[in-house]
């Protein structure tokens, strides 16, 4: 057996392995270069294998970084079988096409340059229709059940505690009579981590392929975390200012939620104003992974499971707000009373909160508060 590192080593993003074994070849994640040029440049490389050889791919969780090469696969030729979760099958309905679209806003914006430079012009590297119908050979699987993608090889899913519907893959494959067993951790999620369950442990393995992004620091506790958030948020209302908070569409956002729909019980003496102060998600796609989020109970912890038996939809409360077009976005750089935006891209590299950062990052009396990992080479990554 070989494993080949295509992505992810010594980087941060375009996760993906390439497994070879004397009985077949598959694909753990295919995910996409992100960062400045350099980075970009990757995605538009050839694979190093030929697609008609690999027999199928796992994918650990949807995230871009980890999926978002996969309609290129699909605009290649490759036409086998993609296994996930069924969250994050339905989580990729979404998010593929959106990556797609951005890469079309992205290709003729560059191609204006390039015209003008006197350069060829290039083509997307996939576009929304392409991405969409990648997601026909997507095929979804639970969390526990095995499955046999290929002889002699047997894989299960289980939960990673990171986003809805991520996994840990353990990888059990026979080769010569003996069996090896390899675990691909994914994106590993925090202890506590709000909405989701905590990940499943591994308890044995041959070989582990573990991430390490956060491997050289200790988080803090999630109740601080918390705590924290609801400081800055109240310090910034009460001067008048907005809060604008970059925010990844899956699973960052709607943790940010969660936590205002917790915290606003839990110091409701303290800060009851906030009560009416209204939050916005101003992001397309955030609002329809929302609803994704309530379509996959199973993945959440038992006190989001809690609220939902209750009546409670713990991603939803009276001021809770979302935005569909760009004229709602923009209409709200216009209201002059205080407010909470969550926007994307969580590193600011597209979409609407650059647009809140043009009006709101010179005003004093407003915050812009990064909740999440920005990559070196990223606007976000930058401040």
């Amino acid at each position: 057996m070989k494993i080949t590192f295509l992505g992810a080593a010594k980087e941060v993003t375009g996760s993906c392995y390439l497994v070879e074994t004397e009985n077949a070849r598959f694909l753990v994640d295919c995910g996409m270069f992100q960062g400045g040029e350099v980075e970009d440049e990757l995605n538009y490389q050839e694979f190093i294998f030929d697609i008609k050889d690999i027999d199928f791919v796992l994918l650990t969780h949807a995230h871009i970084d980890h999926s978002g090469r996969i309609p290129v696969l699909y605009k290649r030729g490759y036409r086998k079988r993609i296994y996930a979760t069924h969250a994050t099958v339905d989580l990729c309905r979404y998010m593929l096409p959106d990556s797609g679209h951005i890469q079309e806003m992205e290709s003729e914006w560059k191609n204006r340059k390039r015209k003008r430079a006197g350069k060829p012009l290039r083509d997307p590297l996939y576009t929304a229709e392409e991405a969409e119908e990648s997601i026909s050979i997507f095929y979804g699987v639970d969390y526990g059940e095995v499955i046999e993608p290929a002889p002699h090889i047997k894989v299960r899913f289980n939960d990673a505690g990171h986003m809805l519907g991520s996994s840990i893959i353990e990888v059990w494959v026979n080769e010569k009579g003996k069996e090896t067993k390899i675990v691909f951790s994914g994106d590993l999620g925090n202890k506590k981590v709000p909405l989701l369950r905590d990940v499943t442990p591994i308890n044995e393995a041959d070989y582990v392929l573990c991430e390490s992004t956060y491997g050289n620091r200790i988080h803090e506790e999630v109740g601080d975390r918390a705590k924290r958030l609801m400081e800055i948020i109240t310090r910034t209302i009460k001067r008048g200012g907005n809060v604008i908070i970059p925010s990844f569409a899956v699973g960052r956002t709607q943790e940010i939620l969660y936590e205002l729909h917790k915290e606003r019980d839990l110091y409701k003496d303290e800060i009851e104003f906030l009560n009416n102060i209204p939050v916005y998600v101003d992001s397309p796609l955030a609002t329809s992974i929302t609803d994704v989020f309530a379509k996959h109970p199973e993945c959440l912890d038992d006190e989001a499971r809690e609220y939902i038996k209750k009546g409670e939809m713990p991603l939803d409360f009276p001021n809770l707000h979302f935005t569909h077009s760009a004229e709602e976005s923009k209409a709200l750089n216009e209201i002059k009373t205080p407010m909470i935006i969550i926007s994307a891209s969580g590193m600011c590299e597209a979409g609407r909160i650059k647009h809140h950062l043009k009006h709101n990052l010179w005003r004093p009396e407003c915050t812009v508060l990064f909740v999440g990992y920005q990559a070196k080479g990223t606007l976000g990554g930058n401040f």
